[in-house]
């Protein structure tokens, strides 16, 4: 079966483009590897992944490596200041050049110890002066579009692909309006979870309230979730709600130093969250990536105003990673053995015109954009 034949619509498809007459993506887009594979030719390779926060490389040298779908890639600040995106791949015998983060004046290939500038020129090759017709302009490492949100970097690996600003128009303001402190934070800590579900099944699951009632007790009561709405975009969408209680069930914050208490998530396309939690100046990112048909990597990153957590911001993230996360990944992981079944094809998106809490419009979204991607 090509490509082509696999993404037409099946008899049984009733995805719909108006998410009030829609059925839900098919069951097979979360399980065949087939699919998988062309997600990322289709999505990732041509879609603004995450790859970190401007300040994990501070100053000139600073680097920080990272994973995009299989591509391995690089951040590093020139002399010159600015942020700059590579692949991980040296061009004489394809070693990868860095691991993890540091700071490194001349990059260096392991291997046969080429070595590069922090603005991907080739610096030295050893006995290339000997080669006949070697151009040293031909082995400069292979760059990629990079661009910042509020600190926050993304690369795209087509050379073509629009701009995230204008694709992700007014993003950085509302993110800014609900944490007008986003400048001022630090990274802080990192949790990390491999779990065993695709990964649009972990982004359905984060852009729609409709299960927060019965399947997060206490994050119902740090939200006013009557109140949550979802609004979707180009290739975003919001998520906001007016804090609940204060003497919620999940942690405690205070309000009488004058920073907003709202909840406020954002979701980018096609993996990244950001999050602001009820209480003091904070940020989240939660990266789903995909490492096969039916697994993820989660990164979730905590950002304060200060590198060392308060003991506010401890528990707010150890109801992240003891109460939250669990619960999260419980139900994913029975939706992704649930769609196996052969009791199971589609299901009908709940959606109402007030968009209320209830309305799963913003899964819709994202399901369109996918199905626009396989397609296109």
């Amino acid at each position: 079966m090509s490509n082509v034949e696999m993404l037409e619509p099946a008899t049984e498809d009733r995805f719909h483009p108006d998410p009030e007459r829609s059925y839900t993506l098919h069951a097979r887009y979360y399980i065949e590897p087939r699919i998988y594979e062309r997600e990322k030719a289709a999505i990732f390779y041509r879609g603004w992944g995450f790859a970190c926060h401007a300040g994990q490389v501070p100053e000139p040298g600073a680097y920080y490596e990272f994973q995009l779908a299989d591509q391995s890639l690089f951040v590093i600040r020139g002399k010159d200041g600015k942020l700059r995106s590579f692949y991980n791949v040296c061009p004489h015998r394809a070693h990868e050049l860095v691991r993890g983060s540091g700071t490194k004046t001349v990059i260096t290939c392991p291997y046969h110890a080429w070595s590069f500038h922090a603005d991907g020129r080739l610096r030295t090759a050893r006995g290339s002066e000997k080669v006949a017709g070697f151009d040293a302009a031909e082995f400069c490492l292979k760059q990629v579009q990079l661009e910042e949100i509020a600190g926050f970097v993304f690369v795209n690996l087509d050379p073509e692909a629009p701009s995230l600003a204008s694709q992700a128009q007014g993003l950085e303001a509302e993110m800014r309006r609900y944490c007008p402190e986003i400048d001022r934070l630090k990274f802080a800590c990192r949790l990390t979870y491999e779990i065993e579900a695709n990964w649009k099944t972990v982004v359905d699951n984060y852009l729609e309230c409709y299960h927060c009632t019965p399947a997060h007790p206490a994050f119902a009561d740090l939200v006013d979730i009557a109140n949550y709405r979802s609004v979707t975009y180009d290739i975003h969408s919001s998520h906001i709600g007016p804090a609940g209680r204060a003497d919620n069930t999940a942690y405690s914050f205070d309000g009488d130093d004058g920073t907003p208490n709202n909840f406020a998530g954002w979701w980018v396309w096609p993996n990244l969250t950001f999050n602001v939690l009820p209480g003091p100046p904070n940020i989240t990112t939660l990266h789903i990536m995909p490492t096969g048909p039916e697994t993820t990597l989660e990164h979730f990153d905590c950002y304060f105003l200060d590198s060392v957590p308060s003991q506010g911001e401890k528990a707010a993230v150890e109801y992240l990673d003891k109460v939250l996360q669990p619960e999260d990944i419980g139900l994913v992981e029975s939706v992704q053995r649930g769609l196996h079944s052969r009791g199971y094809q589609q299901g009908r998106f709940i959606v109402d015109a007030e968009r209320s809490h209830l309305s799963e419009h913003a899964v819709h979204h994202f399901h369109n954009l996918v199905i626009n991607a396989l397609r296109a």
